[in-house]
């Protein structure tokens, strides 16, 4: 007799338009969806299904516990920052997540706010619609300095799959690359890079990009201490975690002229309902996007693919391959 498993997705809409979630339909007996749940409905909505999928749906003790027949919590991101994984292993839920869906697309988004940010891109457009090319007394505007990559030095902070598949498009521009040891990992060399000591680091650096984990030895990595130890002429790019940066230091460290710019996709709540010191409209080359570098067709529906992947495997004790 075949298995019967019935699947909720909490918060469909998160993986937004144009996808189909017809692969991990055709895992499941059934699968029901809801576009977005809030925290009281939560254990409502999962009461009664073997899996339950969530992107930034919370989870923890008081919906493991009210609900026995869960067996699987499919995250469809890589961070699970938002199930408390104790409690599901002390409830027997077991957890995955999907991981690699959107290394092209992040690694582009990153390379155009590096782009960006270089050209300024966005005042340059900002000054034509607001008609200061059409009043030139020159052929051209070139108050705001534009600067070469090639020959430059870009810093990379977190080597994983995302980091450095943005130092070689780096490579591919003529940069150089160094690759961060954070205070407190070990240096030594990876993957043919040699680690490059933190406070050594920041002085050279003319881009440095974010792509690590938000842990507790992470969080404020990017200090107003860092921000000093910075050239004057370097840019900030975080497409990572919001609270990976002291957003109130970095704001200052931009009005001040501490750093030339900043581009980020997150912040550290996010939407930023409560106002952010990175939204301030006084902050100069500052460039904010919606935490959108992940978002693109492709990479969500690879999210949906991999996790129907993975259900599959799951449901034949066949080893899922992202299982936390």
């Amino acid at each position: 007799m075949e298995q019967i498993v019935n699947a909720v997705f909490l918060d469909a809409d998160s993986l937004g338009p144009q996808i189909t979630l017809a692969p991990i339909q055709g895992v499941v007996s059934r699968l029901d969806t809801w576009p977005g749940t809030a925290p009281a409905d939560v254990v409502g909505r999962l009461q009664g299904y073997q899996i339950a999928l969530v992107n930034k749906v919370v989870l923890g003790e008081t919906h493991f516990a009210a609900c026995p027949e869960l067996k699987l919590v499919a995250v469809t991101a890589t961070g699970v920052n938002n199930i408390d994984l104790d409690a599901a292993r002390r409830h027997g839920v077991r957890v995955m997540n999907v991981a690699g869906y959107g290394t092209a697309t992040v690694t582009q988004h990153t390379l155009a706010l590096i782009l960006a940010l270089a050209t300024r891109l966005v005042d340059y457009v900002g000054d034509v619609k607001a008609g200061a090319w059409q009043r030139s007394e020159t052929f051209c505007l070139m108050h705001r300095p534009i600067i070469e990559l090639a020959g430059k030095t870009l810093g990379i902070v977190g080597y994983g799959e995302l980091g450095q598949g943005v130092a070689a498009l780096g490579r591919a521009l003529g940069m150089r690359i160094l690759v961060a040891s954070r205070p407190g990992q070990p240096g030594g060399e990876i993957g043919g890079v040699v680690r490059v000591p933190w406070w050594e680091l920041l002085p050279q650096v003319d881009v440095l990009s974010l792509h690590c984990l938000l842990t507790a030895d992470t969080r404020h990595l990017i200090d107003a201490e860092s921000l000093r130890a910075m050239k004057n002429s370097a840019f900030l790019v975080n497409t990572a975690r919001g609270g990976l940066v002291d957003e109130a230091a970095l704001a200052e460290a931009l009005r001040t002229g501490q750093i030339a710019g900043a581009a980020v996709d997150v912040l550290s709540e996010e939407p930023p309902r409560h106002g952010n010191p990175l939204l301030a409209d006084d902050i100069p080359n500052l460039i904010v996007t919606p935490h959108s570098a992940w978002a693109s067709r492709e990479a969500r529906q690879r999210v949906a693919d991999m996790t129907a992947d993975n259900l599959r495997r799951f449901l034949a004790d066949d080893s899922p391959r992202f299982i936390v």
